[in-house]
């Protein structure tokens, strides 16, 4: 700490939360830490020897005979694995509830508080301006969670119903409670989730972030903290907000996608009037303001330009590159462009694509093109710097990808109409774009490749059901039969809410949906990868895939990546990651350009 002539305080845990005008203080919100000193349970435990997924968990009816000599895994809880966190123990004990609390600390190195100590949770916690008053998102009726989870338990396990599963409710409510405690006060009575709250500079209203219900557009609210029919910031407006902040001047600054791109938005609550202020055909993210919210950092990528951090005005003025973690790279290798363009596709609705330009292109001559199909699928691609595509591209072959019905960046509505219908119309969104570029002089038509992964990987293995256009595939983290997928996922959710219920609830959608059924129509040679930890897209579904093509002559060949889980291709081992790019140029490469097969160099150059 910076004080003339005295010793420097050192802070262990140093405050991270909503801070008062004068930031003297720091409010936030986190369960109790349970007291490891007070818990007998392993003393007491005669299974403590052994390996955590062994053990019997709490309420089990079985237990080892010799627990020295079991080595395997007792299941009896639902969440027992999780991607990237492997295989879940379960609970030992009786659950306890332990409730989000609001914490205060002054930021003079004293030691945290706890407000009060509540049954039900507190989150979002946000502090006034004056430093006063507290405000939090907490369960309109402020039931205990033990109350709450048993009432959503109970609903998960009744088959699918519209009438009751498809109706707005009120989740959450927002109260504010004296920063020295007691009892809160109620200020919203409104329907749908409440997160990212705030208070406007002058400390009269609370902005939070909400959408009515999961399919409708996030917006940008604000209420009087005396309490009061919210205020919709944005309207009709067709994008959401990524984050927000409140400027001085009582303006808004906000982040949003675009589509593909993004921005930093300023918007007058009082005019209800939005002005583009940075933007361009880049990915903006991670703003972050100084003190007085003059000056505005964040992260900025494009297409043929990696991540760098730069800083402007808060008005958008004076940007400058503080950054050049990528110049010696940039300077060694030519990234690659792309164009883009939009098309109508079926029911008349806009979608965004891209087409990037093989590297050593010249003019007059034909290339082939592989279609990249993102995950999600409410997800995107966009105007950010994309390893994959780069890599693809370098090996002189056009990268087609688009972002079809049921991606993010175009407002609810888009996101959610592929909501039972997956491929459906978001097949011929792709089928569409493959269309319009394959009428270009310089693509190969006849030479055509489709790879995707996760919702990407399914769609992959979809298509080459629907049509033999393409040459070659490569499906990554697919799903190739729904059912299975279910039962071994780690994210039942995902279909329980897109197919209208479980497995059981709705049989013929997973069933129509599962590309295993028409498998028999494939024809198209497929290089699937997959990993062996992958949770969310098990693997049993890669060897469905690979048996039921290899049975039928289909070329195909399984690539299983070890100690990999569904994000190897973000942040696996980086050989791995090396390995698996040089894989895929490999197959395309011997598909659609002829080239032989590689032969293998060791590191020190013998073959």
């Amino acid at each position: 700490m910076d004080q003339p002539g005295g010793e420097a305080a050192e802070m262990n845990d140093y405050p991270n939360g909503s801070l008062p005008r004068d930031k003297s203080f720091a409010v936030w919100s986190e369960p109790v830490t349970p007291d490891s000193s007070a818990d007998s349970t392993r003393r007491r435990d005669p299974f403590s020897a052994m390996q955590p997924m062994a053990r019997p968990p709490y309420g089990a009816i079985t237990q080892p005979l010799d627990p020295k000599r079991f080595d395997g895994r007792h299941i009896y809880d639902l969440r027992y694995k999780a991607n990237g966190q492997g295989f879940v123990p379960g609970a030992r004990e009786a659950r306890v509830w332990r409730p989000a609390q609001i914490w205060v600390q002054k930021l003079d190195g004293s030691a945290k508080h706890q407000l009060d100590t509540t049954a039900y949770s507190r989150r979002e916690a946000a502090v006034s301006p004056d430093g006063k008053w507290i405000a939090f998102v907490a369960d309109p009726a402020l039931r205990p969670d033990s109350v709450v989870e048993a009432e959503r338990d109970s609903l998960a396990r009744l088959p699918y119903d519209a009438k009751r599963d498809e109706v707005t409710r009120n989740e959450s409510d927002i109260f504010v409670v004296a920063v020295t405690g007691g009892q809160p006060r109620r200020v919203t009575t409104f329907v749908g989730n409440k997160r990212d709250l705030a208070w406007s500079p002058d400390g009269k209203r609370i902005s939070f972030v909400s959408s009515p219900s999961r399919v409708a557009s996030q917006r940008i609210y604000t209420v009087d903290v005396a309490g009061g029919e919210p205020t919709n910031l944005l309207g009709r407006w067709q994008y959401e907000p990524d984050s927000y902040d409140w400027l001085p001047t009582g303006e808004i600054a906000l982040a949003a996608s675009v589509g593909g791109r993004s921005a930093l938005f300023r918007f007058d609550p009082r005019t209800k009037q939005v002005k583009e202020v940075l933007g361009g055909r880049r990915r903006l993210n991670g703003f972050a303001y100084d003190a007085a919210k003059r000056t505005v950092a964040y992260v900025s990528t494009s297409v043929d330009a990696p991540t760098e951090l730069y800083i402007a005005n808060a008005d958008g003025t004076g940007e400058r590159k503080l950054t050049s973690f990528n110049e010696k790279l940039n300077s060694q290798i030519a990234w690659a462009q792309s164009e883009r363009f939009t098309y109508p596709s079926v029911g008349g609705l806009e979608i965004e694509g891209w087409l990037m330009k093989p590297a050593g292109y010249e003019a007059g001559k034909k290339y082939p093109l592989v279609l990249y199909i993102h995950g999600g699928p409410h997800s995107q691609y966009n105007e950010g710097w994309f390893d994959e595509f780069q890599s693809l591209a370098g090996a002189g072959v056009w990268v087609l990808y688009t972002n079809p019905r049921g991606s993010s960046g175009y407002g609810g509505d888009f996101t959610y109409s592929t909501r039972g219908r997956w491929g459906a119309e978001d097949y011929q969104d792709l089928m569409k774009a493959v269309d319009i570029v394959a009428k270009r002089p310089d693509v190969d038509s006849t030479r055509l490749g489709v790879t995707g992964g996760s919702y990407g990987g399914f769609m992959t293995a979809w298509i080459t059901t629907k049509t033999n256009r393409f040459k070659a595939a490569e499906a990554d983290r697919m799903i190739s039969e729904w059912t299975y997928w279910y039962g071994a996922s780690d994210a039942q959710g995902l279909t329980e809410f897109e197919f209208y219920g479980k497995p059981w609830d709705n049989f013929a959608m997973y069933d129509s949906l599962s590309p295993i059924r028409g498998v028999s129509k494939v024809r198209t040679p497929t290089l699937i990868v997959q990993s062996e930890e992958d949770f969310r897209t098990p693997m049993g579904n890669a060897d469905l895939w690979f048996m039921a093509l290899k049975k039928q002559g289909v070329p195909v060949e399984l690539v299983r990546y070890p100690r990999s889980t569904h994000d190897l291709s973000r942040t696996g081992e980086p050989w791995l990651l090396v390995d698996r790019l040089a894989r895929i140029r490999q197959w395309f490469g011997y598909w659609l350009k002829d080239e032989k097969k590689q032969t293998a160099t060791t590191s020190d150059g013998a073959r």
